[in-house]
């Protein structure tokens, strides 16, 4: 009888072990294990490519220049008065874009964002820099976008002086496939 009612604990416990160690094991990799979207939160990069060109979300983009300036001057030669800290970098990106079939472009222009990136994983995001000869966003009145046909815009960007040596390109996202691509100077 002592020998039945053992054999029944072993084959109650046995499962009920390995259910548990595989419920441990999965909690402890589960961080490590590939989720696509908590990838994507964290801010990997899936392409680096240099100065491009590269088509993401319908857009072509093509690095054509960044550089770090003390102020941004206008076409006069006077300088475009920006909401920066003290000791502040600006730094200027000049892109071309070609807006492909899928966007929507309208007479508003459509929206191109892009992220300065540094090699700590540190963003920033852009800024208008009213006055400037080149469009600072791709609904410029004054600079329409036609489909299928580049046309450059400027990027301005705020950054401590201290991050400018670690700068390594710009980011830009396709936000329903979590696609992020680097465009490197």
């Amino acid at each position: 009888m002592k020998l039945a009612s053992r054999a029944g604990r072993l084959l109650v416990q046995i499962p009920l072990v390995l259910a548990l160690l595989g419920v441990g094991t999965f909690s402890m990799l589960r961080p490590y294990l590939s989720d696509d979207e908590d990838l994507y939160k964290q801010g990997r990069i899936d392409e680096v490519v240099s100065q491009g060109p590269v088509t993401v979300q319908s857009i072509e983009w093509k690095l054509d220049s960044m550089k770090a300036y003390t102020a941004l001057l206008n076409e006069d030669g006077e300088a475009i008065k920006l909401d920066a800290p003290a000791g502040s970098i600006v730094v200027l990106a000049t892109l071309t874009v070609t807006p492909r079939k899928g966007i929507r472009l309208n007479e508003q222009g459509f929206s191109c964002d892009a992220l300065l990136r540094d090699s700590k994983g540190n963003t920033w995001d852009d800024t208008q820099a009213y006055g400037y000869p080149l469009p600072t966003y791709c609904g410029d009145d004054d600079h329409p976008f036609t489909m299928d046909k580049p046309g450059q815009v400027a990027k301005v960007y705020i950054v401590p002086k201290s991050a400018v040596p670690n700068l390594i390109g710009l980011t830009v996202e396709d936000f329903y496939i979590h696609r992020r691509v680097l465009i490197t100077p």
